[in-house]
């Protein structure tokens, strides 16, 4: 059984830094795809950051020059280090491995097998 588990969220005031965890377990054909997404209430998830199977990330622009997204592969651990957060940043994070429907250069829009049940983020003025 594949679990994805994250961990790390929390409050924080606005500028200050956070990271999340994220630890897939159980699929048996790596390499794979890891991505984080956030939603609000009342709106679609939206892609954060990916890591591509091949190594690739990327990042939507939003986050670009603030968000670092890395993974510790004798952990099996996807992290995701948050800088410079703002209140625009609140949302429920979600942590998504295993592409069923997409493509390398654009894994942001793509569906995802496995998720998360997700972190809360909060920040506040």
């Amino acid at each position: 059984e594949v679990q994805v588990v994250e961990s790390g969220g929390g409050s924080v005031t606005s500028g200050g830094s956070m990271r999340l965890s994220c630890v897939a377990s159980g699929y048996t054909k790596p390499p794979y795809s890891m991505a984080w997404f956030r939603q609000t209430p009342g709106n679609d998830r939206e892609g954060i950051a990916a890591l591509d199977s091949n190594g690739s990330i990327e990042y939507a622009d939003f986050v670009k020059g603030r968000f670092t997204l890395s993974k510790d592969s004798s952990k099996n651990t996807l992290y995701l280090q948050m800088n410079n957060l703002n209140p625009e940043d609140t949302a429920m994070y979600y942590c998504a491995a295993v592409v069923t429907y997409g493509r390398s250069g654009d894994l942001l829009r793509a569906r995802f097998a496995y998720w998360g049940q997700g972190t809360q983020v909060t920040v506040s003025l």
